[in-house]
């Protein structure tokens, strides 16, 4: 690494959980992973996360530059929310393609740049971290590969501790993403219910777990087009809903902030078009919850995801008492099992999507 300080712990070696079930898709192995994979995440990063979180509050960043690309970029989305309504701190989000392709500088002085990736290999990631370093940022990577290129640039690495991920589709490395995104917010804002909220993670995300979702199926299994909506911290959720829709079922499936189906969308909804609706328990429960009721008066089939109490629409199981950024994690873990069994039910591998690798190198 060149001219920055590197500070991080390495993952602790663990071997990967087995299953008696030879059958048993990659994909749905390393989804139940993820309880294990949080409760050694938020052991292994408690040092690091403290030390930075008290840089950050003795010299708080005027923003935060978030980098990522795929299921990364909607752990980034999660990130804009809770470090914004957590943090008072605004977050953008910024294109790869700004340094890697048309070549610009950027001032980030007094800025915070975070760069998500699981690999930590894809070259316009790496050309950003770079300006983003040249610019004056504090830059820190949230990575699964501790020896990547990725985590050589970075001041502050906070791995995943995911270990091998074996499935082109993301899951425990997602999820993890998250936690440590958390658990670094916990730590800067000092704030008790996220400080129990991560605490709680691991038990959470193996009741998560336990939730079936599979009364979704046959909304979904002959469907060519849906819309996965949420808002706030929910978003970051439907967003990767949607992105794991594509890619192992195939399915076009558009991810939605709930108050933009108003301007325009709406139209397409439709008997045919279900809504997967993703709600948490905060100031946003009324707007999701309302929003659902229009679709169901439009006979829309929507699929209920969190505490949203809406008639008409299929309630999917979901834990109640949770904090509301907690609830994504939750929520997305419960999704995985479903994905997974629709990708099969639509005669998909979902270990193999289609023209899709592990590690994509975008430029």
């Amino acid at each position: 690494m060149s001219g920055a300080r590197r500070s991080f712990l390495f993952a602790r070696d663990s071997p990967m959980t087995e299953t008696a079930d030879p059958a048993t898709s990659l994909m749905l192995r390393e989804t139940a992973e993820a309880p294990a994979v949080l409760a050694r995440l938020i052991e292994a990063n408690a040092e690091v996360c403290a030390s930075l979180a008290k840089r950050l509050r003795a010299s708080p960043p005027r923003f935060a530059v978030t980098c990522a690309r795929g299921s990364s970029d909607s752990a980034a989305a999660y990130a804009k929310y809770l470090f914004e309504l957590h943090l008072n701190t605004i977050v953008a989000s910024v294109g790869p393609s700004v340094s890697s392709i048309y070549d610009k500088p950027l001032r980030m002085d007094d800025g915070l740049f975070i760069a998500i990736s699981q690999s930590g290999r894809s070259p316009d990631l790496l050309t950003l971290t770079d300006a983003a370093l040249a610019g004056g940022a504090l830059t820190v990577a949230v990575v699964n590969d501790t020896g990547s290129p990725l985590a050589d640039r970075c001041e502050i690495v906070l791995p995943l501790h995911a270990g091998p991920e074996k499935s082109v589709a993301a899951t425990k490395s997602y999820i993890a993403s998250l936690a440590a995104i958390l658990q670094l917010a916990a730590h800067w804002s000092q704030d008790a219910g996220l400080t129990n909220a991560v605490a709680r993670l691991p038990d959470d995300l193996s009741d998560a777990l336990a939730c079936d979702w599979r009364i979704a199926l046959p909304a979904l299994v002959d469907t060519e087009s849906l819309y996965v909506a949420g808002r706030g911290p929910g978003f970051a959720a439907a967003q990767e809903a949607a992105l794991k829709m594509k890619e192992t079922s195939g399915i076009h499936a558009e991810a939605l902030s709930a108050a933009e189906m108003q301007h325009g969308p709406l139209a397409l909804a439709g008997p045919d078009f279900p809504v997967v609706l993703f709600s948490q328990r905060d100031a946003a429960l009324d707007a999701l919850t309302e929003t659902g009721r229009q679709l169901v008066e439009r006979k829309v089939p929507v699929l209920s995801a969190g505490p949203a109490d809406i008639d008409g629409a299929t309630r999917l199981p979901t834990l109640s008492a949770i904090h509301p950024f907690a609830q994504p994690l939750a929520l997305i873990q419960s999704f995985y099992p479903l994905a997974e069994a629709l990708a099969r039910r639509r005669g998909h591998d979902p270990d193999r999507p289609p023209n899709l690798k592990k590690v994509t190198e975008t430029r």
